[in-house]
């Protein structure tokens, strides 16, 4: 076996020349901050969203945040999410004051249990977090029967999720809101950066003011040609508006993503289909009974012997190949374990998966050739 002649990396994002060269055209504009790139960001995302209100942010964690602000998550209240996620997902919860409410996964899917949901709900419950975990939709029948059933609202971490369907209807065309992220690593990026979809032009004009001091207008309304440089602040807020060099970049890769998804399954096929006969060394994620498309953001797999994961991971580095375990369940960490008491052993599904999970080299750029490199050296480590 030959090494590769180059590191091929967990992930890797795409820059088109028509991508830099907008940036250029902010950069040599004047006009860094948030802008007419926003504006026109934001519209274009609304289309995409089939005319869902749209609010960009610096990070989806800081759309996550302002999203449960909007919905009123304050301390004391409990919001319901999985262990099996990144730490953003209950960080923002418990900087509300509020306690993030953790419930056991689905082996076989790695989402959230919804048969688990209901018996975690309690009357400090305020809302439910499902996560679409490496970019394959939560059974969300299911969960937006439980929070109907128990008055909760459903705010969908979605950051895995840019492009994936749900029994035919995209996710952040429907429901109530969703948070998606533009980080390099995504299927698409702006650098950094991420978008809330919702319905209510409430909680839309409440984002607007959270993501920037709360002051009622917006920096193209201030300092633009024929804007007013006077302002009132209305609430406390944020600084945490995108700017138009972020949405430059996320213009272009908007138009991009779903071919570029489209890709990313393809590459998720051949992965699949040159492990088949290798399930009693590790399984992949499963596939649910409900109609849904991928958005093909992660590649991970789960080893059968836990013991296996480190020597596993130090091969494929060995032989230039980048791997991560997405991810450590949430309760295992220091602070979860002391502020809110969870400890080993609660969450035993969570953590099954989470001492066997390995994510593999998945990115638009990656070739069939490069792919096959992997797929070797990983049935060598196995020999």
């Amino acid at each position: 076996m030959q090494k590769a002649n180059k590191f091929l990396p967990l992930s890797r994002p795409e820059i088109s020349k028509e991508t830099i060269d907008d940036v250029v055209k902010v950069l040599e504009s004047g006009w860094l901050a948030t802008g007419p790139f926003t504006q026109k960001f934001e519209q274009k995302l609304s289309e995409y969203f089939e005319g869902r209100k749209t609010a960009c942010f610096t990070s989806a964690t800081a759309g996550l945040q302002a999203s449960l602000m909007a919905i009123g998550v304050k301390p004391g209240d409990e919001v319901i999410t999985t262990p099996l996620t990144f730490v953003c997902t209950a960080n923002v919860i418990a900087m509300l004051g509020a306690k993030p409410v953790l419930v056991d996964i689905d082996r076989n899917t790695f989402n959230i249990d919804v048969r688990k949901i209901a018996e975690r709900c309690t009357s400090k419950t305020k809302a439910i977090v499902p996560v679409h975990y490496a970019g394959l939709s939560v059974d969300l029948d299911e969960v937006y029967a439980i929070a109907q059933e128990k008055n909760l609202r459903v705010i969908e971490d979605a950051a895995h999720a840019v492009g994936s369907e749900y029994k035919g209807r995209k996710i952040g065309t429907f429901g109530d809101i969703q948070v998606f992220s533009f980080h390099p690593i995504k299927n698409m990026t702006s650098g950094e950066g991420g978008c809330v979809t919702l319905n209510s032009e409430e909680e839309l004009k409440f984002l607007g003011l959270q993501r920037f001091h709360g002051i009622d207008r917006s920096i193209w309304d201030r300092f633009s040609k024929n804007g007013s440089c006077y302002y009132d602040v209305v609430m406390p807020g944020f600084k945490s508006n995108m700017s138009d060099i972020q949405a430059a970049i996320g213009l272009h890769q908007l138009q991009e993503v779903d071919e570029m998804n489209e890709r990313r399954r393809y590459l998720s096929d051949r992965y699949r289909a040159a492990f088949s006969d290798m399930d009693d060394k590790f399984w992949m994620q499963g596939i649910p009974s409900y109609d849904f498309v991928h958005s093909g953001h992660l590649f991970p797999v789960c080893l059968r012997d836990a013991s296996l994961r480190d020597n596993f991971m130090s091969f494929l580095k060995e032989n230039s190949i980048g791997t991560t375990p997405y991810y450590t369940p949430l309760h295992l960490f220091t602070y979860y374990q002391q502020e809110f008491g969870y400890k080993k052993g609660d969450y035993p599904e969570a953590e099954y998966i989470g001492e066997r999970i390995v994510s593999l080299p998945l990115y638009t750029a990656l070739q069939e050739s490069e792919q096959d490199y992997i797929i070797e050296v990983i049935r060598n480590f196995f020999k």
